[in-house]
């Protein structure tokens, strides 16, 4: 059964941290789940942490596994839900598409959920059902983000962070950790006027800007730094803080935290002239667009609801595909018997008779077995709905 752990919508930072996954941890702990179940996947955001997996067992106790290997703290579990079947399969399709962001159409959640899809792949812990299900809903959200044009007016906690910024009238950045989000922050504040920004990385080399107002710098010499710039935005997979209030000068600065767990340490909230957004505060910003984009998606819903019948028609079709097989073993048989006819009768005078004779004797073997059925469920008194289903295999013709 296809089955999905997740935080509930209304679940505060302080909470979601316990249940972040770092993303240099993903591979590792998908591989732990394998164990336990047939299939998984799990999606890791600063908004998010989902666990989408297959398995036979799905009471309390298969939670349970799932907490224990992850870590996760069982007393936080009224935080989460547990959905199964169905409700799995709406819940993705809404992802994928925008509906369940705290930035209602954010444009950042496809990218991630492909890439966590891709992690599984690479690790070997996707194999059928939640294979179909992440293929159909990456190119769900592909269509409803191409038939909505949504790209026309995209936002993210990047775009979010560095217009409010632009509000404050701040024209000196400094980019903490350059993954997607520190990417797309960077694009945003490349694209308007600004003075500096420092991009402070690990390995430099993975920056590749040219322009006389970027200065790529080694993580380590980001504080040195400080003092030249107005607004920190950081966005690291960090597991600790990397923004400390002993580190910070006395100066008016504004700091986007856009990580989780959280870069910035609690104690700098209560610095004198220095502004924190966290994550939560930075998606409650009610942007310009926002009902605009309400307004579409909820017009290109037909998407969604398209590609979750979709994926439904399809496991209807998985639960019969034994009987197919069997099928299609039965139609070999009766075309080996046949052949074998042929291949011992191919050099007799009247190769068109014969051919005639073996294509008759094919169609019997069918049309009658159908007679026999049909005869059968007749004595039943369920005639009717039989012929039906002979009407809709043999005649086609008509």
């Amino acid at each position: 059964m296809i089955q999905l752990i997740g935080l509930k919508r209304d679940v505060k930072l302080e909470i979601r941290e316990k249940f972040s996954v770092i993303q240099k941890r993903c591979e590792k702990f998908t591989k732990s789940l394998k164990e336990v179940c047939d299939e998984v996947v799990v999606i890791s955001t600063c908004n998010r942490t989902e666990i989408y997996f297959n398995a036979k067992d799905h009471d309390d106790a298969m939670v349970n596994k799932v907490f224990d290997i992850l870590g996760w703290d069982k007393n936080l579990k009224n935080y989460t839900f547990h959905y199964k079947s169905n409700e799995v399969i709406k819940h993705l399709m809404d992802v994928v598409c925008g509906f369940n962001s705290l930035i209602l159409g954010e444009d950042q959640i496809l990218a991630q959920v492909k890439e966590a899809y891709e992690i599984a792949l690479n690790s070997k812990t996707v194999h059928r059902d939640l294979q179909r299900l992440f293929q159909i809903a990456v190119t769900c959200g592909k269509e409803f983000r191409t038939k909505s044009s949504l790209y026309k007016i995209p936002v993210s906690s990047s775009s979010i962070a560095v217009n409010e910024s632009r509000k404050r009238g701040i024209k000196r950045f400094m980019l903490l950790g350059f993954g997607e989000v520190g990417q797309l922050a960077a694009k945003y504040i490349l694209s308007a006027g600004f003075e500096v920004l420092y991009i402070a990385v690990r390995n430099p080399k993975v920056v590749d800007i040219e322009d006389p107002r970027v200065k790529v710098i080694n993580f380590d010499e980001r504080v040195e730094n400080y003092t030249d710039v107005d607004c920190i935005i950081s966005c690291t997979s960090a597991p600790h803080c990397v923004v400390r209030k002993n580190n910070l000068p006395q100066k008016t600065m504004t700091i986007f935290d856009l990580a989780v767990p959280r870069d910035v340490e609690e104690e700098v909230c209560n610095m004198e002239n220095v502004t924190v957004y966290n994550i939560d505060k930075v998606s409650s910003i009610d942007d310009e667009n926002r009902k605009k984009r309400k307004d579409i998606m909820i017009k290109n819903r037909y998407i969604v609801d398209k590609y979750i019948k979709e994926f439904s028609d399809w496991q209807k079709i998985q639960s019969i595909s034994g009987e197919i097989v069997n099928l299609k073993k039965c139609g070999e048989k009766v075309y080996r018997k046949r052949y074998k006819t042929f291949k011992n009768k191919r050099y007799t005078k009247d190769n068109e008779k014969l051919a005639e004779v073996l294509f008759k004797s094919t169609s019997d073997a069918f049309i009658n077995r159908a007679i026999d059925v049909l005869k059968e469920e007749q004595l039943k008194g369920s005639a009717e709905d039989c012929m039906k289903i002979i009407k809709k295999i043999f005649y086609v013709a008509e």
